[in-house]
């Protein structure tokens, strides 16, 4: 995986910030893949309660990260109990690492 023990505490800690500690958040996509240099950093997150507006949080939580990190690019996916299961979030879960 390609993002450091620092980068990881980043995300999980900014995460949970915003949606709180009952979460669950994978990175998936190039990053998983020791090999491949560069590409953004694919995220899942999961809570396990209905979140206000989803689309808030994702950017909320993307702007904490990139305050830290600096300019990153980020794709992060908010999925809550409201949320369909979609073919893209079996794919983070099945071939992603989880963080949390």
């Amino acid at each position: 995986m390609r993002l450091t023990t620092q980068m990881i505490k980043v995300i999980v800690d900014k995460a949970k910030s915003i949606v709180g500690d009952d979460v669950a958040i994978w990175v998936f996509g190039s990053r998983v893949n020791d090999e491949l240099r560069g590409g953004d950093i694919d995220l899942l997150i999961e809570v396990n309660r209905k979140l206000e507006n989803r689309v808030a949080s994702a950017c909320q939580i993307g702007a904490k990260i990139q305050m830290v990190l600096g300019e990153q690019r980020l794709d992060i996916l908010v999925k809550d109990i409201d949320t369909a299961n979609l073919p893209i979030h079996d794919v983070a879960k099945k071939q992603g690492i989880r963080l949390c």
